[in-house]
C-alpha cells in the first residue's frame, strides 16, 4: 500500500477505573462476571485478527496494544496477541510493536519477556510524581513506580520508552510539574507524551468539578504548564514533532503519526475503530458481545464484530487532513488549503503563530499554544 497501515489492539480491562476515564474500560465489577473474560477475550482477538487479515491483507508497519490496561494481560497475553499478529497480517521488515503498561502491573521479567517477544516500545502511564495529584486522578500507582518501571524496561533492552504526562489537573502547582519532568528527565526514556486534563462528561472527575468539590482547569493555567513543559523538554534534547509529543532524536511514535498523516488502520477489540481508504468503522464496545460474534454459541459463524460504519466524503477527508497535518512540526503543504485561506495564513504570520514558509504552512512555538483555534479558522477561511 502507498499509505502506511498499522494495527491499534484494545485491551478492555482495568483493575480499577480513574476518576477522569471515559475509555471503552471495563473493570471486574462492571463486567459483573465471576470469572476471568481476558481468557475468551484472546480467543475472539485471535478470531477477530485472522478475519480482519482477510479483508485487509498488508503488512502491519506498526502494531500498538492500548486500553485499557494491556499488562494485566501479562507478558504471555501480550506475548501471545504478537504471535497472532504475526501469523495473520504480519509484520513489515522493521516494523514497530507498541505496548500500554500501567507502572503497577509490571515487574524487570515481564519486560525481559517483551522484548523477547519481539515488542520494540513501551508507554508507561505516569500522570504526575505528584503524590497529591494522582490521588485526584484516582491513579492507583505510586509516584516512583512509573520512573522505575521506565528504568526497569531501559534495562530491559528498550531504545524506545514513553512516559505519559497529564497536566492542569485541579490542585496541581507549577512546582509539580517541575517535579515531575526532573523525575521523567533522570529515567533516560526518549519520548514524552503531555496532555492537559480533559473533564470528560459522565466521569467521576466531571461530578466533582460541577458540585464545586475540585475547581475547573483553568485554560491560562494550561498554557503555562505547557510552556514550562515544552521549554524544559526541548532544552534536554527533546524535539516536538506534534502539538502534544516530544522525543529524542530517532525515538517519534510511528504508530501515532499514521493517525495524523491520514493512514490505515485496523482498530481490533472491543469499541476499537478502523479507517481504511475513507471508510471508517468501529467494533461493538461491550466484552461480552464482543466475544459472542467471534465466538460463537452453536452452529453460528463467527463474524466481524462491527457495529457501525461510515465513508467519508471529499470534504470531510480534507478537513481531518488539515486538522491533523497542522498538529505535526512539519505542517502540511501549503497548496493543501484554498487559496480563499491565504489572507488567514498571512495574518497569522503576521501574529507570529504561523512560520513564514512558502512551501508549508506549520505552527510556530508561540502558536501551539492555539492550534485549535487557528485550524478553525483556516478551515473556515476556506469557505470564504
Amino acid at each position: 500500500m502507498s499509505t502506511p497501515f498499522g494495527l491499534y489492539i484494545h485491551v478492555p480491562f482495568c483493575s480499577s477505573r480513574c476518576g477522569y476515564c471515559d475509555f471503552n474500560t471495563y473493570t471486574p465489577g462492571e463486567l459483573g462476571s465471576p470469572r476471568d473474560l481476558t481468557g475468551p477475550y484472546l480467543d475472539a482477538l485471535d478470531k477477530e485478527l485472522e478475519l480482519a487479515a482477510q479483508r485487509a491483507p498488508y503488512p502491519a508497519e506498526t502494531v500498538f496494544i492500548g486500553g485499557g490496561t494491556p499488562s494485566l494481560l501479562g507478558a504471555q497475553g501480550l506475548s501471545r496477541i504478537l504471535r497472532t499478529v504475526k501469523a495473520t497480517f504480519g509484520l513489515a521488515p522493521g516494523a514497530e510493536v507498541t505496548t500500554e503498561s500501567n507502572p503497577e502491573s509490571t515487574s524487570p521479567e515481564y519486560f525481559a519477556q517483551l522484548k523477547d517477544a519481539g515488542f520494540t516500545r513501551i508507554s508507561l502511564g505516569m500522570q504526575s510524581a505528584a503524590p497529591h495529584v494522582l490521588q485526584v486522578l484516582e491513579r492507583a500507582h505510586t509516584p516512583g513506580r512509573a520512573f522505575a518501571a521506565a528504568r526497569e524496561a531501559i534495562a530491559a533492552g528498550f531504545e524506545h520508552v514513553n512516559l505519559d504526562m497529564i497536566y492542569a489537573t485541579p490542585t496541581e502547582t507549577d512546582d509539580d510539574v517541575r517535579l515531575t519532568l526532573e523525575r521523567v528527565l533522570e529515567t533516560g526514556v526518549d519520548h514524552v507524551s503531555a496532555y492537559s486534563l480533559i473533564v470528560e462528561d459522565g466521569t467521576r472527575m466531571a461530578r466533582k468539578v460541577n458540585k464545586g468539590i475540585l475547581p475547573a482547569p483553568d485554560e491560562d493555567t494550561m498554557a503555562r504548564r505547557y510552556n514550562l513543559i515544552a521549554d524544559t523538554l526541548e532544552a534536554h534534547g527533546f524535539e516536538w514533532y506534534e502539538v502534544s509529543n516530544w522525543a529524542k532524536p530517532g525515538g517519534r511514535c510511528e504508530h501515532n503519526r499514521i493517525y495524523w498523516v491520514d493512514g490505515n488502520w485496523w482498530g481490533a477489540g472491543p469499541g476499537a475503530h478502523s479507517h481504511l481508504d475513507g471508510e471508517r468503522f468501529f467494533n461493538v464496545k461491550h466484552p461480552s458481545r464482543y466475544t459472542g460474534l467471534l465466538i460463537p454459541d452453536g452452529d453460528a459463524l463467527p463474524a466481524l464484530p462491527i457495529a457501525g460504519a461510515e465513508t467519508l466524503t471529499e470534504d470531510e477527508r480534507h478537513t481531518e487532513k488539515i486538522m491533523l497535518g497542522l498538529r505535526l512540526v512539519e505542517g502540511i503543504p501549503r497548496q493543501w488549503l484554498a487559496p480563499a485561506a491565504a489572507p488567514a495564513v498571512s495574518r497569522f504570520q503576521d501574529q507570529g503563530l504561523l512560520a513564514r514558509d512558502p512551501a508549508r504552512v506549520r505552527l510556530t512555538n508561540k502558536g501551539r499554544l492555539l492550534a485549535d483555534g487557528i485550524i478553525t479558522d483556516l478551515l473556515l477561511a476556506e469557505e470564504g
